[in-house]
């Protein structure tokens, strides 16, 4: 019990420690960010993340850390389509630059209340339930293999069916008010005044519904690697804060990375088979350092063959 509360103590406060540095101090103000401040910060997450692991290794051993870098891989790989989505919502509403981490930040502590519900959940139903973990592995092979053949078409934001009805049912805005979400407008033709939610809050709203959408993927395929809850919620959520501050420096370039959407496919169909080569090979499960070491190189090689496309695509256009 005691060790319960100290890895569920320190994790709460680190998470809360950069919760304040994140709005407090790094960005006290709406401001835009750069590229390379956005690729430091991320690195600053990566860095923080992985001591955590390390952490996880003294206190839990080697096979808890594998299962904790692999769900951080596959948390971080999976949200890169979140990324593009947000990027999309973002450009749709016409939100400047230094009002997106605002909305991003808000996000967050959304996603770490929700995500400790549906883990919550989660938990509960396969501790009941232990024929829920072959669902999940199935979802996860359905899922991967889906990708494999998923359209690239464009996403268009403003026929969203969320978004539609926001702007059916709400009072918003026509114009942003600064960093605010709520304001208090005169109703035409009269002196009187009433709430309004300003296009940010619209905006938050829309991210938060792509963040529920992404953790129905998300956590089965986490759920598929460890059924510990620490290991689950912290490789997610250590994930996401990272994902968040790299964002400014990978919406302008997700589309370079071509092939890294069917190498987490792969991803996918490899985490929802382990349990069934587990069974077939009469073993408890996969060993942990042996899914981190198939994942980290599917995934690798997914983004090293995207460099060189994008490279030769640079050179054909120069050439050109």
């Amino acid at each position: 019990m005691e060790e319960f509360f100290l890895m569920w103590g320190i994790f709460i406060c680190v998470i809360f420690i950069l919760l304040i540095l994140e709005l407090g101090i790094f960005h006290k103000k709406d401001r835009e960010i750069g590229f390379k401040e956005s690729l430091l910060m991320s690195a600053f997450y990566i860095i923080i993340a992985l001591i955590f692991g390390l952490w996880i290794w003294y206190i839990k051993g080697l096979d808890s850390f594998a299962e904790y870098i692999t769900g951080f891989l596959v948390e971080k790989s999976l949200s890169l389509d979140n990324i593009f989505l947000i990027s999309l919502v973002f450009s749709s509403l016409s939100i400047p630059l230094k009002y997106q981490h605002r909305v991003l930040f808000w996000g967050i502590l959304s996603v770490i209340v929700l995500r400790a519900i549906m883990i919550g959940l989660g938990v509960k139903i396969v501790t009941e339930f232990e024929w829920v973990l072959y669902v999940f592995a199935a979802f996860m092979i359905l899922t991967g293999i889906k990708m494999f053949f998923m359209s690239d078409k464009p996403v268009e934001i403003s026929k969203n069916t969320l978004l539609i009805w926001m702007q059916k049912h709400l009072n918003i805005t026509t114009k942003l008010h600064n960093q605010k979400f709520f304001v208090y407008q005169k109703i035409p033709g009269s002196n009187a005044k009433k709430l309004f939610v300003t296009p940010l809050l619209v905006c938050l709203v829309m991210v938060e519904f792509i963040d529920l959408i992404f953790a129905v993927d998300s956590i089965p395929a986490i759920f598929a690697i460890t059924q510990d809850p620490y290991i689950v919620y912290t490789s997610n959520i250590f994930a996401i804060l990272g994902l968040r501050a790299l964002y400014f420096a990978l919406a302008s370039i997700i589309d370079r990375f071509y092939y890294l959407k069917y190498a987490l496919a792969a991803v996918l169909i490899f985490i929802g088979s382990k349990i069934f080569i587990a069974n077939a090979l009469n073993l408890a499960k996969i060993p942990p350092m042996l899914s981190l070491t198939v994942t980290f190189t599917i995934l690798g090689i997914g983004v090293l063959f995207s460099c060189i496309k994008a490279t030769d695509t640079k050179k054909s256009s120069v050439n050109d």
